[in-house]
């Protein structure tokens, strides 16, 4: 296996999608995960499993959690979990009204949240009557993490982050 650098890999397996006018959204994610198809090779290549389920994926999202939980207890980062109906907006700001620094971490907000995922679902062969795994499209409500960041050069911005495997994020700066 030839290594890459980050650079390389990101050139070639993430796209780049701007939007808006008064803020900028860039979405990144890795377009051959977001495919039933891509998510099969995923598993099969890349995780060495000769059966494709969502069950595999788990543990990486649970490790991945976990990461976020550690990183925010060691920086002793704020991580909050958003009411379903508040304004991220205004607890932002009430975190911008008391910080002391210019660049850094304010606080880490978890919310629920609608995002589409894959699903192992079971079909059944209509010859055999023998039932197998399949890899479906759908929709859950797993957490999303919102790491709110000040930066000296841009202000105040937070990346999103998916918790449910292929962790889409999602980058959002005011301007």
């Amino acid at each position: 296996m030839v290594s890459q650098n980050v650079a390389e890999i990101i050139k070639n397996h993430v796209v780049l999608k701007v939007e808006s006018i008064d803020r900028m959204y860039l979405n990144g994610y890795v377009p051959g995960l977001q495919t039933e198809g891509g998510f099969v090779h995923f598993v099969h290549k890349h995780l060495g499993f000769p059966i494709a389920s969502t069950a595999l994926i788990s543990p990486m999202s649970k490790v991945f959690v976990h990461a976020i939980e550690v990183f925010a207890k060691e920086q002793q980062v704020d991580l909050i979990t958003f009411d379903k109906n508040q304004r991220k907006d205004e607890v932002t700001q009430e975190y911008l009204a008391r910080t002391s620094f210019t660049e850094g971490v304010l606080y880490i907000g978890k919310a629920q949240e609608k995002a589409t995922v894959f699903r192992t679902i079971h079909k059944r062969n209509a010859e055999t009557g023998k039932s197998y795994p399949w890899i479906s499209r759908g929709t859950a409500l797993p957490n999303h993490y919102y790491f709110y960041l000040l930066d000296e050069d841009f202000g105040p911005l937070f990346i999103k982050f998916c918790s449910y495997f292929p962790y889409a994020v999602d980058l959002h700066q005011r301007s």
